[in-house]
């Protein structure tokens, strides 16, 4: 349990570690790429770790430096049969990208997760890679641990049902196995993450997966806390630097812009095929919004964040169509639900959102409107653990985290830049 204790003013530079869904993707594309690809700016976090250590099982050689990460390619059909469960730890990533890879393989293995893991939705990418062949018994209500069967692939049109980069990195991981073309047709273009497309086209020379260097910007997703907490706290304004932008994750600043955040963009560029940017931020009077739509899988990791955000909004916040949630580390729509009301807002969860009751007086809102800091707990949840510390930084008085150990898993110096 860690104390966190109100502050007045956050202002300053900082920089957040490197983009999770990119460090993993650069270590699986790495791994089956002709020569070695050595990545700068790698997350050096439990989930990317546990990729890490998978890939390594599979008889990949992986490097680590103080600043880099250096993955000796094996080539697309260079990898070996684990002698051993792959253990994927809480990294939902980890198991899903890698059940598509390990389908399409001449060998035989075990995909398996701590019971946060063997608790979330699989069959959303198992099913799609049975009608590619592909061999994968599951629990029977189709969760980990996953058997997996190497098989013969054949290559799909496959409409997605759901927005998730996960089951579509998965497919087209598959789809590089397969015999014929592998198409995935998404819900609507622009919506879900398109990191695994990017750095294939990076990636590809003449073909052939080939391995280069891959610099990964900060991760977009860890500095949403300190865009929240700039708009908050930020009186003489606060800079995050290196932020990536690509366009299918930053619908929180589309929706932080409509409520009247003070919000600039500096020095943006283009690195390894992905968007980077500077963010600046001031503090600023926010309104409510109603919040659904194709927005909402573009922030889908934020939104946690922003119900803090909505906290302090003049006004009362609707998110809709957000049901995902309920399906990540934890129900995110319940844990922020119950950890926000301790704090004293007024807060309902729906079955796809919540409703945020923000000051009504248009005055500066504190998220404790008892006075009082609360003893709050992240459910295993890294995202939870963060936003609930952004809510007790604006707290009038200390408060307590079960949990915060959880940070670790995206963002391990998060508590020390708070603090």
């Amino acid at each position: 349990m860690v104390k966190i204790l109100p502050k007045k003013s956050f202002n300053g530079e900082i920089f957040v570690p490197g983009d999770k869904s990119i460090s993993h993707r650069a270590l699986i594309l790495g791994a089956i790429a002709e020569g070695t690809t050595e990545v700068e700016g790698f997350l050096v976090g439990e989930d990317c770790l546990a990729t890490i250590s998978c890939l390594r099982q599979l008889g990949v050689r992986i490097d680590i430096g103080n600043d880099f990460v250096r993955v000796h390619g094996k080539g697309l059909h260079g990898l070996s049969a684990p002698k051993d469960v792959l253990h994927c730890g809480n990294s939902g990533t980890t198991m899903r990208l890698l059940c598509g890879l390990l389908a399409g393989q001449n060998f035989d293995s075990i995909l398996d997760g701590d019971d946060s893991l063997q608790k979330r939705p699989m069959k959303r990418v198992i099913e799609p890679l049975r009608l590619m062949g592909a061999n994968i018994s599951a629990t029977g209500d189709e969760k980990s641990p996953l058997r997996i069967f190497g098989s013969a692939l054949k290559g799909i049109r496959y409409k997605m049902p759901i927005h998730s980069a996960q089951v579509k990195s998965a497919i087209t991981l598959a789809g590089l196995y397969a015999d014929g073309e592998t198409v995935v047709e998404e819900i609507s273009a622009g919506t879900t993450r398109n990191h695994t497309e990017l750095m294939l086209n990076y990636m590809t020379e003449n073909g052939i997966l080939t391995g280069k260097k891959i610099i990964v910007p900060s991760d977009f997703s860890s500095a949403a806390f300190f865009i929240v907490l700039g708009l908050l706290k930020a009186d003489e304004g606060l800079v995050v630097r290196n932020v990536g932008l690509n366009p299918t994750r930053t619908g929180l600043l589309d929706a932080l812009w409509a409520m009247g955040g003070d919000i600039e963009l500096c020095n943006q560029r283009k690195i390894c095929n992905e968007e980077v940017v500077d963010i600046f931020v001031r503090k600023s009077r926010l309104k409510a919004i109603t919040l659904q739509g194709d927005i909402v899988p573009r922030m889908i990791d934020e939104i946690p964040v922003f119900a803090v955000a909505a906290t302090f909004a003049q006004g009362t916040t609707v998110i809709k169509d957000a049901g995902e949630l309920a399906v990540k580390e934890s129900n995110r729509l319940e844990t922020m639900t119950a950890e926000l009301a301790k704090m004293g807002v007024d807060i309902v969860a729906l079955d796809d959102g919540m409703i945020i009751k923000g000051n009504e007086g248009g005055h500066e809102h504190c998220v404790s409107n008892a006075g009082v800091g609360a003893v709050l707990n992240s459910h295993n949840d890294h995202r939870v653990a963060m936003s609930l510390a952004i809510a007790a930084l604006c707290a009038d008085d200390e408060s307590f985290l079960e949990g915060s150990k959880w940070a670790d898993v995206s963002f391990p110096q998060f508590f020390d830049i708070i603090s």
